[in-house]
């Protein structure tokens, strides 16, 4: 077993979880998210929890990161302050990022208006050339129009290029020569080439992906590197690893070439963490209920495996990549609410954050927010909490106060008004916008999240583990130990993967097997596999049809009627049917794992030592009433405790609500049971 860091920086604490392989024993640490210089935070929470002589025992630091996110918003929000990028094209696709496709985000919205492109047409310049789809060249490549490129983005101060040439994932010829003309003609900054970010068809899309590539390298690049270098500093001699939309991780060469793939790093590691516990705990069907200080991320996990997609989409903008289909919502601790003109209590998206945080934070905050309703109800006690912060219970009462005012009490009220009334409001609003998020992964999709155990983490998610289950109706909560920071124990759980994808339109029938079998090893030898575990997967559709679901393939064990029964099944569970068209491949995709260590726990060990108890007064939401209810430390939990009450432990707080109990499992997971149906 190795010694392996964790560090997972979210919109509000960046939360760290180190697994000492020597002792067996799980450290962990909460510290404020720095914004501004996020690596402040990172090494804020390894000085905290990592001295000298294990950080130098340490193997692998696995980094989750919103670094390439945060750029990305940057250049796509109204400050507009990200990395200028050029776009070099292929003439007559100069406006392939403003034509987009013809449908639109909202249906319903007859004022949408796409965002607009990152590249502005100014800086979109085309160039002569043409690759046929089957690879031949149409049109031999013109280096004068490169070299004019060159200085037109000396002129106008570009920072990174993006180089999209048609069909050039079937031959790269012309891609190289214009990173080379740009080279020679005096360009420094990063480039980035299409055929190396993307092997499929769809030009917007690919364009779209590229573009986000050159624009996130200008940032990730360095941090990475200056986080590599500090670490150092502290005595850090192992592997700096990235984690990737897709799940697993990036060598840090590996994140710096390709930093689109980690652009969504940060919340895929609750969902890997959830399915590794699910997994050991024998729960076929788990959803992942992350409330962070920002947002609430959920993931619907069937037996233990990650819902996979190989295109994901973030600000409008689609992304070719593997993606953990993680869904996130503005509602987290953070969330701020307020009274719109209509007269009605809203809650977020809009965020108090890390800086300045709640008002209860007491760090500058005026609005009154998520965590400030929760510490107003007793469902967080006042006083410190994980990270060095102080809650003030008196000041979350009073910037709440103001929303109370234009609110006017709906019918069946009586008992509760006031203050009181608008902190259970904004606590009930927050957890019906989490729960019609989780409808999302689950409803959407023909499953019924009654039959599911919901897994509560995140700094607030266990705070709302019990409101979640009476909104969906499920019957089961699990509350993993170390629940503030379960988060980061997927990110001490990843492997290292790498995946690569080719376009290959092609009838599914006995001369394309071979083809797909080759094209599929040409891949692996890219990604130099050879003592890693190999995964292959198929783009199918029925010919005629314009989508496709992508359906595991055995190279050498498969024949076409085993894919194709194995097609049919998968669009029987997603369309209702089965159609007895014949199948085409769209896309080959290859997958590489190596596994770090086959001996890491599924979970974090159980809490130990304090077993103080106490009371409080605390709000129950069943019974629209406030009551005294026991508090307890997470290690004192050792037989079933009837709610309400709370269970508290470093980074997290679990609010019991009347009609559950929990009790400790083996494991050190909390077992929350629903005694009752409302």
């Amino acid at each position: 077993m190795t010694t392996v860091i964790g560090v997972d920086v979210g919109g509000t604490f960046t939360d760290l979880v180190l697994h000492d392989a020597a002792t067996g024993d799980i450290r962990v640490a909460k510290r404020p998210t720095t914004p501004r210089a996020p690596e402040l935070g990172v090494l804020a929470a390894v000085d905290a929890a990592a001295p000298a002589e294990l950080l130098a025992r340490c193997a692998h630091f696995v980094h989750g990161t919103t670094v390439g996110l945060n750029a990305l918003l940057e250049s796509t929000g109204p400050r507009r302050c990200g990395a200028v990028v050029g776009l070099i094209t292929t003439a007559g696709f100069r406006d392939v990022l403003e034509i987009r496709r013809g449908d639109r985000d909202d249906p319903y919205d007859l004022f949408w208006t796409p965002p607009p492109p990152i590249v502005p047409r100014r800086l979109r310049v085309e160039v002569a050339e043409r690759v046929a789809a089957d690879g031949g060249v149409v049109r031999e490549l013109d280096p004068a129009d490169v070299r004019r490129a060159a200085r037109l983005f000396q002129a106008e101060g570009v920072d990174a290029v993006a180089v999209v040439l048609i069909n050039s994932y079937a031959d790269p010829r012309h891609e190289l020569l214009v990173a080379r003309t740009l080279r020679d003609a005096g360009f420094t900054g990063p480039i980035s080439l299409s055929h190396e970010i993307s092997g499929e068809y769809r030009e917007y899309e690919r364009t779209c992906t590229t573009v986000v590539d050159a624009l996130v390298r200008h940032r990730m690049g360095p941090y990475l590197h200056n986080l590599d270098h500090e670490l150092r500093a502290r005595g850090f001699t192992g592997r700096l690893l990235v984690t990737r939309s897709g799940g697993g991780a990036l060598t840090l060469d590996e994140a710096v070439a390709r930093p689109f793939e980690t652009i969504l790093s940060g919340p895929v590691a609750g969902a890997v963490a959830t399915a590794r516990l699910s997994a050991a705990l024998g729960v076929g069907t788990a959803i992942a209920a992350d409330v962070g200080g920002t947002s609430f991320d959920t993931a619907l996990i069937e037996d233990g495996r990650l819902p996979l997609l190989f295109q994901g989409e973030v600000v409008g903008l689609p992304l070719q990549s593997p993606w953990v289909d993680v869904r996130s919502v503005g509602a987290g601790g953070g969330s701020i609410a307020y009274v719109d003109s209509g007269g009605l209590l809203r809650v977020g998206p809009r965020s108090a954050g890390a800086d300045p945080g709640p008002a209860c934070y007491l760090r500058g905050g005026t609005e009154p927010t998520v965590t400030d309703a929760a510490l107003h109800l007793g469902m967080i006690p006042a006083g410190h909490i994980s990270g060095g912060i102080s809650l003030s219970a008196e000041t979350a009462a009073l910037t709440l106060a103001p929303l109370a005012e234009p609110l006017t009490p709906p019918a069946g009220t009586a008992g509760i008004e006031g203050v009181d009334a608008a902190a259970e409001g904004v606590i009930r609003i927050a957890s019906a916008h989490m729960a019609q998020a989780v409808r999302g992964v689950t409803v959407e999709r023909g499953v019924d999240p009654r039959g599911a155990a919901i897994v509560a983490f995140g700094g607030a998610g266990p705070l709302f583990g019990c409101l979640l289950a009476d909104e969906l109706d499920v019957d089961t909560v699990i509350v993993p130990p170390n629940a503030g920071n379960f988060s980061a124990v997927g990110l001490v759980q990843a492997d290292i993967v790498r995946s690569a994808a080719r376009t290959l339109v092609r009838p599914l029938d006995g001369e394309t097997l071979p083809m797909i079998e080759r094209l599929a090893e040409a891949l692996f030898e890219r990604m130099a596999a050879d003592d890693a575990v190999r995964e292959v997967d198929l783009d199918l559709r029925h010919r005629g049809q314009e989508h496709t679901l992508t359906i595991p393939m055995r190279p050498g064990r498969d024949d076409v009627a085993d894919i194709t029964a194995r097609f049919s099944d998968a669009y029987h569970r997603t369309f209702g049917h089965r159609l007895p068209d014949p199948l085409e491949v769209v896309t080959v995709r290859a997958t590489t794992r190596v596994v770090l260590d086959a001996d890491r726990p599924p979970v974090p060990a159980p809490a130990t030592g304090d077993t103080a108890r106490g009371t409080t007064r605390l709000w129950s939401f069943r019974r629209r009433a406030w009551t005294e209810a026991p508090v307890l430390r997470r290690a004192a939990v050792d037989g079933p405790i009837e709610g309400p009450a709370l269970v508290l432990e470093p980074t997290a707080t679990t609010y019991l609500d009347a009609g559950f109990t929990a009790e400790a499992h083996p494991s050190g997971c909390l077992m929350i049971k629903r005694k009752d149906r409302r």
